[in-house]
Formats: structure tokens, C-alpha cells, sequence
């Protein structure tokens, strides 16, 4: 197959230009370049889809296009420069196109979705993120037909090259021994999907040509085996001290991610659906993901060799957590 990337050098596009590759396809990543190069045995394009050039210089015709936008002008003119010259259309979408974050085990064709992005959004806005992803999915079934376009609601990506503090911190914590602030209700679900194994169903869902919406994400666990798995993954055994999340709020700690945060932990009830999704027809789509601890392991690798002190952007520090802990157990 002929296969082109809209983008191919940053965490999940650059996964999948890979897989694709590796699958033996002829792949064409087109990105401006400027968070690193594509993978080899790969054609690189220069272009900046924010100009009317940006598509020149891509000639032929693809059997299959994965687009990773998230600013629905980017993906409109993506489609008008090649929708005539694509046989099938992936864009990669997120869960955060659905309405309803309580509401446990939502399915992706019931699921309520939020009000497309007008075309005067500011599409710079992260408060307008999921709004941009919808307008762009409307884009693309308008395009390509509903028969011809893959909507893959990605989930909460994992893995190597992952450069946010939220995943990356359980590994990089749990490594580290001892006692483990656990946020919240160890019975709590999560969910995520390893970037490579999301990347590997994209590339063959294009090759089989899977159309409809389906979610980009593995099967929901409790976090106290999520938390297992990870320790086993990175070979240790710590002991894990759960606390409330209401205790957590009164001392200032953030949810999901960024500064003072701890990565993942969402509070319930209103978070209750966020990483619940149900996603038996993606496994039977041939979705297939691996053990969270080889994921774990990987992750770790790579924080050990590409992270500095200085990246740091959310999680907690050794000391507030002993700080916390101390606090939770003299309450």
C-alpha cells in the first residue's frame, strides 16, 4: 500500500509511520519537521499545513491517509487537497469529543458527543480541543463518506517517547521503591493504550478499510492492578499507601496531570466514565494490546535516557509525598 502520514515525527504519528513501514508499505510522512525527523525508510515532505502550499508536494494518488489534526482548518484543507486522491481515511480523534465524563462503559456509536467547533473558533484554545476534534471528524465523513473514513477516538496514549508527566510517572515512581502515595479508590478504573499498539491497528485498519468510530483505547482495569502491573513491569514491590481523594483535595493535590499533580487519579463521581470506556468493538476490530507491564518497562527505559530533572511538568516531588503521607497517617 501507499500510505500517508499528515505528520510522522512526533509520539503517535512518528508510531505510526513506523509500523507502517515496517509493514511493508510505501510510506509519505508530510510535517514541517520542527519536533524531529521521521523515522527512516520513510519519504519525508516538508510542508506547513497552515499554508496554501503546504500539499504541493505530494504527487500520486495514497490507498490510505492518517491525519492527526486537531485544528479543523488544517484537516479541511488536508481533505480538499487529497480526499479525490485517498482510497481510505484515518483520522485520529479523542475521547474528549464525548459529553459525558460520569456515565461508566459508554460505547462509541451511543455515546453523547459534544457540539462541533464553529468555524470562528480559536483553534489555539485547549479549552476548545474536543470541539476541534468533532468538527474535524464531521470533516472528514463529509469528504470521504461514511464508508471510506475511520474516526479512532484515541485514548490516554502510553509508551516511549511520551513527553507529558502522567503515565510516565508511575513507572518512574513505583522504580523508585518504598512507600507510594496511591491517589484515591484502588477499585477505580483506568484505562490507556501503549502508542505502538494504537499506531499497528491504524496502519491495518487502513489496509482493511474499517469504517465507523470506534475507540482508541485498552480494556478498563481497577487501579490497584494498574499499579501492579507496573510494578512488576519495572521489578519492584512497593508498598502503596492509599488515600482518599477528598483528603487529597483539602491539601491542594491536582488530578490527571501538571504541577503538584498525581498523574491519573480523576475525582469520582464526576470523572466516573473519563478512562471506563467500553471497548469491545474495537477488540473485535482488531485492536490488540500488550501487558501494561511491558509498556511499563519500555517507559521507564526511555524516561531514564531521554528525560533531565528540568522536564518535569506535573507529579509530585519525594519530599511533598512524604510531606503528604505524613499528614494522611496522622490525621
Amino acid at each position: 500500500m501507499r500510505t500517508l502520514v499528515l505528520g510522522g515525527t512526533a509520539m503517535l504519528s512518528r508510531a505510526v509511520a513506523e509500523s507502517a513501514r515496517d509493514a511493508g508499505h510505501d510510506v509519505v510522512c508530510l510535517a514541517r519537521g520542527k519536533t524531529g525527523e521521521p523515522p527512516p525508510g520513510v519519504r519525508f515532505v516538508r510542508g506547513d499545513r497552515t499554508q496554501p502550499d503546504a500539499y504541493d508536494g505530494l504527487d500520486g494518488e495514497f490507498d490510505a491517509v492518517i491525519d492527526v489534526a486537531r485544528r479543523p482548518s488544517e484537516a479541511r484543507a488536508a481533505l480538499a487537497a487529497l480526499a479525490e486522491r485517498a482510497g481510505h481515511w484515518t483520522f485520529v480523534s479523542t475521547c474528549n469529543v464525548y459529553s459525558d465524563d460520569a456515565t461508566p462503559g459508554q460505547v462509541a456509536t451511543t455515546a453523547p458527543l459534544v457540539e462541533p467547533a464553529p468555524a470562528d473558533v480559536d483553534e489555539s484554545d485547549q479549552e476548545n480541543y474536543g470541539r476541534c476534534k468533532r468538527a474535524c471528524e464531521l470533516a472528514v465523513v463529509e469528504a470521504m463518506g461514511a464508508d471510506r473514513a475511520f474516526l479512532c477516538r484515541a485514548g490516554l496514549l502510553v509508551g516511549p517517547r511520551d513527553s507529558v508527566v502522567r503515565f510516565g510517572y508511575w513507572p518512574s515512581r513505583l522504580a523508585r521503591g518504598g512507600e507510594v502515595l496511591a491517589p484515591g479508590d484502588p477499585d477505580r478504573l483506568v484505562q490507556v493504550v501503549d502508542v505502538r499498539d494504537l499506531a499497528d491497528w491504524i496502519v491495518r485498519a487502513g489496509a482493511a478499510g474499517l469504517a465507523g468510530a470506534y475507540d482508541g483505547s485498552g480494556a478498563p482495569m481497577p487501579m490497584r492492578e494498574f499499579l501492579a502491573a507496573i510494578a512488576a513491569g519495572v521489578g519492584a514491590s512497593p508498598e502503596l499507601t492509599w488515600v482518599d481523594q477528598d483528603f487529597l483535595v483539602e491539601q491542594g493535590v491536582n488530578p490527571w496531570a501538571g504541577e503538584r499533580s498525581l498523574p491519573l487519579w480523576l475525582p469520582l463521581p464526576e470523572y466516573g466514565g473519563f478512562l471506563t470506556r467500553d471497548v469491545t468493538p474495537s477488540l473485535a476490530a482488531g485492536l490488540r494490546t500488550r501487558d501494561l507491564a511491558e509498556t511499563a518497562r519500555d517507559t521507564l527505559a526511555w524516561t531514564r535516557e531521554a528525560w533531565r530533572p528540568s522536564d518535569r511538568d506535573g507529579g509530585i516531588t519525594a519530599e511533598d509525598e512524604a510531606a503528604l503521607l505524613a499528614a494522611w497517617h496522622a490525621r
